[in-house]
């Protein structure tokens, strides 16, 4: 899907168009009469065939969440290719797209927005790379841009995975911790620097922030 794409059917347009004026000179030439009986007349020109209006792609279409069809199914598996996960290629644009679409539109400097329209499309035919974060740069590891909300996962050097975030909004929240009788007030913030992680969980779990997803 890369580069731009050139419509045919439009060229095709232009082309017959300046074979039309090509022949105009700006005088009036008179075409000898045909005598009667004769059978030298000549049969009028034939008209050019009448070139076919442009069809727009399917996926230029203008999308918005909880829309259906094969053009989203198409932006799905682009965006997998790309290495952001929509969830199932299903051809619905839901939750799982619409966050894969932000993350998207951050790397790619977008204003983030769940309507997909002319510039969402142009970026995807030309998408940009996400930008190294980390300082030091090993070969296995996750790459958190808190500005623009994703992280980027690297395998071997390469990306593996895109995805939107949700870090600490600022807010100030008590909750009690585990095993604590007492709640602790705190404000809820990210961290920034250089991490190893040291657990993982998969599915839902409850934890003083309330519940959470793949922790």
């Amino acid at each position: 899907m890369r580069g731009i794409p050139v419509d045919v059917r439009k060229s095709a347009v232009l082309l017959i168009a300046a074979v039309a004026l090509a022949g105009c000179d700006g005088t009036e030439q008179a075409e000898p009469r045909a005598q009667e009986g004769s059978s030298s007349a000549k049969p009028p020109p034939a008209k050019a065939p009448a070139t076919p209006t442009p069809t727009p792609s399917p996926a230029q279409r203008t999308l918005k969440p909880g829309a259906k069809g094969a053009d989203v199914e198409d932006l799905q598996r682009r965006l997998r290719e790309l290495h952001y996960d929509p969830g199932k290629v299903d051809g619905r644009y839901g939750p799982s797209t619409q966050m894969a679409v932000w993350a998207f539109q951050a790397v790619n400097r977008l204003k983030q927005k769940s309507t997909l329209g002319k510039s969402f499309w142009a970026a995807l035919e030309a998408p940009k790379d996400p930008r190294p974060m980390a300082k030091k740069r090993e070969k296995d590891r996750v790459d958190v841009d808190l500005k623009r909300q994703y992280l980027v996962l690297y395998k071997a050097g390469k990306p593996r995975l895109i995805s939107h975030i949700s870090s600490g909004s600022g807010e100030y929240y008590c909750a009690k911790d585990r095993g604590a009788t007492v709640p602790r007030c705190r404000y809820a913030t990210t961290g920034t620097g250089d991490f190893r992680t040291g657990r993982r969980f998969t599915g839902w779990e409850t934890s003083p922030l309330g519940r959470l997803y793949n922790p």
